[in-house]
């Protein structure tokens, strides 16, 4: 590549750098975008298992309430783009979309590749032109963007919008150069680490359970000092590690630091029924299996693979005759059904993680138009800064609203 001249450069193929590049170039302003990838979109293909959550149809008082952190520092942007807007402009583009449970916004053709043609489309129409190149730095005089420093030479520009996404995912792209490049420029980066990610417990049993899926259960986490920090009705499973699944995904997200605070976990098995009902519930199991052993007698309770581990968590020996089982023994047993403990040693390593917790602080952006505080002309989208939620298509909807303000606020 020679040296290029342009008005903007978007740093970053993937979802919020695909619409703001095409938003930008749709109000006349000649756009490159770097992408080292043979791919646009990479990560982009692979969300969702390959059906890509793109958003969430609910309303944006319903959306913050689902953003773990910075959330009011997207108000403005979720007022540009809302979800309902995201759909719309979506099936503009001639993506058929379908909404399922929980509200999460799929295209109604299961294939994340369909949602990234879309977008290549928009953008060719735009008129953005891409680059296969890796941006390296960004380079600014007298306080405002002047060029992008690549692998293959220097770009002239006026402006830059960095969207290089987190730590997550390494494979797809993403490995964090985006925050040196804006670390270079003066921009806090507020500590990295994963969200959205499965959990490693310190107790040997979830691994005796792995495989073990639960749905319809509560699960709720507490911190180091025992207040409730998370708790929701959903699915899970016991791995060889620990735990994972959605609800495990999602409380990981409000842990942050687990060496210096600790965190537990603890699972309502029948949160569908109070202790008394419990109770009442076990006395009835107990009295159709009364000379059984104790160990034959919890098929109605517990999946196959827990009973072992309920039994032995339980204290009551597993061969006792269901017909001695002592009332405190029995409500033992209770108390773990509607709360079976699991210690959380740690997350699994970032690079299994959905998003990254952490990035650029918010604080030195202007939350209307994504440009920073410090520089001129430079513009942030998506994973980069410190901004994430749950599951659900949440935080797809923050780099298409991100993105999209970008685009639109780059050069004004």
């Amino acid at each position: 590549m020679k040296d290029i001249e342009t008005d903007l450069v978007v740093v970053g193929g993937g979802a919020a750098g695909m619409l703001a590049s095409a938003v930008a170039a749709e109000r006349g302003l000649s756009t490159v975008l770097l992408e080292p990838n043979r791919q646009l979109g990479k990560k982009l293909r692979i969300t969702g298992n390959g059906r890509c959550n793109l958003t969430n149809n609910c309303d944006i008082n319903t959306f913050l309430d689902n953003v773990v952190r910075n959330g009011r520092f997207l108000h403005s942007a979720l007022n540009r783009l809302s979800p309902s807007d995201t759909m719309a402009l979506f099936e503009g583009l001639g993506l058929r979309l379908k909404t399922e449970s929980g509200n999460r916004v799929f295209p109604a053709s299961d294939s994340s590749g369909e949602v990234v043609q879309v977008l290549s489309d928009y953008m060719l129409r735009s008129g953005v032109k891409v680059e296969r190149t890796a941006a390296r730095r960004i380079l600014a005089e007298d306080g405002a963007v002047s060029a992008v420093g690549t692998s293959d030479g220097e770009m002239k520009c006026r402006a830059v919008i960095l969207c290089t996404g987190g730590l997550s995912y390494p494979g797809t792209g993403s490995k964090g150069d985006g925050y040196l490049m804006a670390q270079e420029l003066g921009h806090a980066i507020t500590p990295l680490g994963p969200s959205l990610v499965p959990l490693v417990s310190q107790e040997d049993y979830c691994r005796e359970m792995q495989g073990a899926s639960l749905k319809n259960v509560k699960l709720t986490a507490h911190d180091g000092k025992g207040r409730i920090i998370f708790q929701e009705l959903g699915e899970m499973i016991f791995t060889h590690f620990g735990i994972s699944g959605p609800l495990a995904l999602a409380a990981s997200a409000r842990m942050e630091d687990y060496k210096n605070e600790g965190y537990w976990v603890f699972i309502d098995l029948k949160p569908e029924l109070d202790e008394s009902k419990l109770d009442e519930l076990v006395l009835s199991e107990f009295d159709k299996h009364r000379n059984r052993d104790f160990k034959n007698a919890l098929e109605n309770l517990a999946g196959r693979l827990m009973i072992p581990v309920l039994i032995r968590l339980s204290g009551i020996p597993g061969d006792t005759k269901v017909n001695t089982i002592t009332r405190e023994w029995r409500r033992n047993l209770v108390k773990l059904l509607k709360g079976f403990p699991v210690t959380v040693a740690g997350p699994r390593p970032v690079e299994e993680a959905i998003i990254t917790r952490g990035g650029v602080d918010v604080r030195q952006v202007c939350p209307k138009t994504m440009e920073s505080k410090l520089v001129k002309g430079l513009h942030f989208a998506g994973e980069i800064m410190d901004v994430d939620a749950y599951t659900g298509g949440f935080n797809l909807q923050i780099a298409w609203s991100t993105g999209y303000t970008a685009g639109n606020s780059v050069m004004q």
